[in-house]
């Protein structure tokens, strides 16, 4: 049985076709107003409510503050010993390093975004059952599909714009496909062993720079690369290791040239402003 509590501040549409589901329930409920009964009838809380990118916690950094850390830390002090919390954590916040981050690596936190993350990810591992997974940046079709998820911003901005912009564009950063995700959410309910630890998320085939992210959707869209001598606002730089999940058994399904391809059928007809445009 899964009850999915929401706020819906992005609307409904993206759970009606999860209705007919007869062991699917709704609570329509902000993070901010829980109370114990809310939880209590569950084993597993799967929490990924937030404030979820940079430029959204900049705009709005009293709420980044009170919904991404406030309201976790309340959550898990709602928990009971016997629930187990499992947190929609980041690899954001290792920022920038020349070395091989896994779990165990000191982080650095820039971004405001990165920050409440942490945070929260530090509330929720004082509870006695929980499990953080820290997921590499996400790509892929999905019922509410962010646009500016970096591989759908640059699919999106070679077909409309014919030329996209990269600011540090040796930068490296690891993909996983939405489908992988979920496949990891999964895992803890299969490996009893996963309590109480940290996991970074993603596969190390799917690392790329910017450049090279580029580089393979030009092998589909033709467009022009222009590398800006400014910097990326939302600086990370770095190589992280996937080796503790990987012993557990996970792999990516997806790769990057077969999310590319679905982002482009995507964009092709899809412009994230289509829906204001007048009839």
């Amino acid at each position: 049985r899964v009850t999915n509590l929401d706020g819906f501040l992005y609307g409904y549409e993206p759970i009606f076709g999860l209705v007919p589901h007869k062991n699917y329930s709704v609570i329509k409920k902000d993070i901010r107003g829980l109370i114990k009964s809310d939880l209590a009838p569950y084993d597993v809380i799967y929490h990924l409510a937030g404030i979820s990118s940079y430029p959204a916690c900049e705009a709005n950094p009293n709420a980044a503050q009170l919904i991404n850390v406030n309201a976790t830390r309340r959550l898990t002090k709602l928990l009971s010993p016997r629930q187990l919390a499992i947190y929609a954590s980041t690899t954001t916040f290792y920022g920038y390093s020349d070395e091989i981050l896994d779990e165990d690596s000191k982080v650095n936190p820039i971004s405001l975004y990165s920050i409440t993350k942490y945070k929260a990810e530090q509330a929720v591992m004082q509870h006695p059952n929980a499990i953080s997974l820290r997921f590499a940046s996400l790509f892929g079709t999905s019922p509410r599909m962010r646009n500016d998820l970096m591989v759908h911003d640059f699919v999106h901005r070679a077909i409309a714009d014919r030329s996209l912009v990269l600011f540090d564009p040796n930068s490296i950063r690891t993909f996983l496909h939405v489908d992988d995700a979920i496949r990891a959410y999964l895992m803890p309910l299969k490996h009893p062993k996963m309590k109480n630890q940290i996991f970074n998320v993603g596969d190390n085939r799917l690392n790329f720079s910017k450049t090279q992210l580029a580089q393979k959707i030009r092998k589909y869209v033709k467009f022009e690369i222009i590398n800006s001598v400014l910097g990326d606002r939302d600086a990370r730089d770095c190589t992280i290791s996937y080796r503790k999940l990987h012993r557990l058994g996970f792999r990516a399904k997806v790769g990057i040239d077969q999310g590319i391809k679905e982002l482009i059928k995507v964009y092709s007809f899809y412009r994230p402003d289509s829906l204001l445009e007048t009839v």
